[in-house]
């Protein structure tokens, strides 16, 4: 069995002639050269009717930043940074809709800048010679095309068309609203000049130049959705360069690269300002609280010194004794450190209890302002919760509280909260015991205090009042210069490394040079398909190869093509290509006729599988051939059916084998000399009702045996054997048969049963014909396969005026049978 897959293997492949097909693909060259002409046609097209799509980036660092100005071992006074956002926040808030809300109110982007392109309108956002200098209080024409026509150097005129409509809606960007107006007509059209402010109830803005006019030049400009806009600009992508690494990749596509550049640029520094903002936020505040603190405390220090001022004159005492004034130093400075612990308590629970009561922290959160902090946890600790909820509440406004950022942010906060809850809870019970101990030692000097006299005693608390004001006022002013400074020395956390640029980068959709492959490859894919479904389709013989290949009946040769009007091509053409495969069949014949006696008649028999394959025009040029070879000949038609001899003679078919075979006429009133020397011709005669009959009678027997005691050569024209069996009943009076096939005519399944009647030795001395044979032909596959009816293929189309349930001809097929040569 693996012997017999290996030979069956074997043959497939040697029948797989690669070099054939190699050939008949270039065969096609012209069809190869169209279509890629066409397909590169259509890509150029493509090229340039799409709209172009570029795409360019930014790329910033995201690394957090401490004032330089201040180390983070101080109080909350001079730590006024705040922690780092993680990457991926930074993510979310660039794609946020209120950081492009920003970016697309800075930019005004809500306006379009259009002009007329070859396909479309074209954004030529950078490119046009002004600018729109809008007041974006004030109504605009919502969505309709105003047309800018240059009209001087320094003039332009304004102009739109409603069509049919009188009323459009008017939009007003700083309340994002719209409203419908209503026009008197729906043209408008006036003349400006540049700077020149327009104020309609539906335009409200100026034209700035930025370059020169140039007189005729016509824009567009539009005022679209302030929402859609920054819908449709939200798409930036960001992406970290390498893992674990702080830069990000800013990247932005769109039609128009001076938009994108704009916007890249321009959505970094609302970052970097954004981010600012919420890094000095706790300072700010601060710095705000100190301010109004420090007024009052101006004028309540005031207030004192002038009390003290008019106690002393009035008790004509300035000075406190020596007594008086070591109590005094003694005291001033307990009082005051009880005094900076019991604020800073008092601090501690306004903290607590602001912490407990709210979900968010921002600029309302207890600032301490006028105390010395004692624990640097508490300020870093209290920046960190005011950084955090104010970037998760700006989450909030573009994602839902699921979001894995806003998740984490809140679990941050959580963290933050407990810490520091921690911390004031601890301070608290240290601070308490300071109190305690400073209790103690203020009683002992208070006790000395009431031995100085009664003056001095109030002296003496006038000046303690004065000195604790002094050292606050002092204090605050100190803070307040230290907030200003971390304020306008903060360090941004965002670093651009590479800004926006237009480098000349071409267009990443459509790509040229993609197009063009593709164009070029579809125009080889394409012929190629059709070239093998064509194959694959194809069912006609091309080749003697084929015949070879396929069939048991050997090849005798082949017939070219006839491209004469007349199937008389030997006489008419003796020294064409077609008359000299006629004389080399009639030397190959001879092989058939070895069993035969020289000096006896050879007869000749010529049949096909349908009509239409010529094997009238191979028995006329046989005849012909033997003819002229001095060798008496006579050509009879024994196609009773389809008789086609007599037209290429000029003669009539009046008269012939059937007149004889019914007899009505003798055998020599139905001879015909023709113009060819040596030949005669027996025509087949009228269409009887029973040819069959009438060829398998003994008059016809005899006729044909008395024609070959007459002639030299009898060459027989019978009807197909694929349609009907007279031919085979013919077969019997044959020294040899010629059994024609047309190239790229006939089918191959058609010679299966006449090669199975050799195989089985039912019929000899056989042998194949190639004709119309052309060896520039590209193997034509528009036949198909569609048989109809016969011995056991069927031939549907090839069985005309065979059978006498035949259909009439149609105009359109008599008209295209005047074209075609039938055999």
């Amino acid at each position: 069995m693996d012997n017999l897959n290996k030979i069956n293997t074997n043959s497939i492949q040697a029948n797989v002639d690669v070099k054939g097909y190699l050939f008949k693909v270039l065969s096609y060259w012209k069809l190869f050269f169209v279509t890629i002409i066409i397909a590169l046609i259509v890509a150029k097209f493509m090229n340039d009717y799409k709209t172009k799509i570029y795409n360019l980036n930014t790329v910033i660092s995201v690394k957090e930043e401490n004032n330089p100005l201040f180390s983070t071992g101080t109080n909350i006074a001079f730590n006024w940074g705040g922690a780092s956002d993680a990457v991926e926040t930074i993510k979310v808030v660039l794609t946020s809709r209120t950081h492009n809300e920003k970016v697309v109110k800075k930019l005004n982007f809500f306006i379009n800048y259009l002009k007329e392109g070859r396909y479309r309108l074209e954004d030529v956002y950078g490119y046009t010679p002004f600018v729109v200098d809008l007041d974006t209080s004030k109504p605009q024409l919502y969505g309709q095309l105003i047309q800018v026509e240059i009209t001087g150097e320094d003039t332009y005129k304004l102009s739109f068309d409603l069509k049919e409509s009188t009323s459009n809606a008017l939009i007003t960007y700083d309340t994002n609203t719209t409203s419908v107006h209503n026009f008197s007509s729906p043209l408008f059209s006036k003349e400006y000049k540049i700077d020149e402010q327009i104020n309609t109830e539906f335009l409200n803005f100026s034209l700035q130049k930025t370059k020169k006019f140039n007189v005729g030049e016509k824009f567009y400009i539009q005022f679209v959705s302030f929402d859609g806009t920054v819908g449709g600009n939200r798409s930036i992508g960001v992406a970290g360069i390498a893992n674990g690494a702080s830069m990000l990749r800013l990247s932005k596509g769109g039609t128009n690269k001076n938009r994108i550049v704009d916007y890249l640029n321009a959505t970094v520094v609302i970052l970097d300002e954004d981010k600012q903002e919420q890094k000095i936020l706790y300072a700010k505040k601060t710095k705000k609280y100190i301010e109004l603190l420090f007024t009052k405390l101006e004028d309540s220090l005031r207030t004192i010194e002038k009390e003290m001022g008019l106690y002393k004159e009035r008790n004509d005492i300035y000075n406190l004794s020596a007594e008086g004034s070591l109590v005094f130093n003694e005291t001033i400075t307990i009082e005051q450190d009880k005094k900076n612990i019991l604020e800073f308590n008092d601090y501690l629970n306004n903290l607590r209890s602001y912490i407990l009561s709210h979900d968010t922290y921002g600029e309302n959160i207890p600032v301490p302002a006028l105390i010395a902090v004692q624990d640097s946890k508490i300020s870093g600790e209290i920046s960190t919760l005011i950084q955090l909820s104010s970037l998760r509440e700006k989450l909030r406004g573009s994602v839902t509280d699921n979001h894995p950022e806003v998740i984490k942010l809140s679990n941050d906060i959580n963290i933050s909260k407990t810490n520091l809850l921690e911390n004031i809870s601890t301070l608290k019970v240290v601070n308490q015991n300071k109190i305690n101990k400073l209790n103690a030692e203020l009683y002992t000097y208070k006790s000395q205090l009431k031995k100085l006299p009664k003056t001095e005693q109030v002296l003496l608390k006038f000046e303690k009042n004065y000195q604790i004001s002094e050292a606050n006022y002092n204090y605050l002013k100190q803070k307040s210069y230290e907030a200003g400074s971390a304020i306008a020395a903060n360090v941004s956390d965002v670093k651009i490394i590479d800004t926006a640029k237009d480098l000349g980068n071409g267009p990443v959709y459509p790509i040229p040079s993609f197009n063009y492959l593709v164009g070029l490859m579809l125009g080889i894919v394409f012929p190629l398909f059709y070239i093998i479904t064509k194959e694959v389709l194809d069912n006609k013989i091309h080749t003697a190869e084929e015949i070879q290949n396929n069939y048991a009946i050997p090849v005798l040769g082949v017939v070219g093509k006839n491209h004469d009007n007349n199937n008389l091509a030997v006489f008419n053409k003796p020294k064409s290509s077609v008359a000299e495969s006629f004389r080399a069949l009639r030397s190959n014949i001879q092989f058939l006729f070895k069993n035969v006696e020289n000096n006896k008649s050879k007869t000749l028999i010529l049949t096909s599988s349908v009509s239409g394959e010529g094997k009238t025009m191979v028995s006329i040029n046989m005849a012909t051939v033997f003819a002229l070879s001095g060798k008496k000949t006579v050509l009879v038609g024994l196609d009773l059916r389809k008789p086609k001899i007599y037209d290429d003679f000029d003669l009539t078919n009046d008269i012939g084998v059937v007149n004889h075979l019914i007899n009505q006429k003798t055998l020599d009133e139905i001879i015909i000399n023709t113009k060819v020397p040596n030949l005669d011709l027996i025509l087949s005669g009228p269409i009887p009702p029973n040819p069959s009959e009438l060829l398998l009678n003994e008059t016809a027997d005899k006729m044909i045996k008395s024609l070959q005691e007459r002639y030299d050569y009898v060459i027989i024209d019978t009807p197909p054997v694929g349609l009907v069996s007279d031919a085979l009943e013919l077969f019997k009076y044959g020294d040899a048969i010629i059994y024609v096939i047309r190239q790229n005519y006939s089918e191959k399944g058609m010679m299966r049963m006449i090669d199975d009647k050799y195989k089985n030795k039912e019929v000899s001395n056989i042998s194949y014909v190639l004709n119309d044979f052309s060896i520039e032909n590209k193997y034509g596959y528009g036949y198909g396969y569609g048989y109809g009816y016969g011995y056991g293929y069927g031939y549907g189309k090839y069985g005309n005026g065979y059978h006498e349930n035949e259909e009439a001809k149609g105009i359109f097929s008599r008209i295209s049978s005047l074209f075609k040569r039938n055999s």
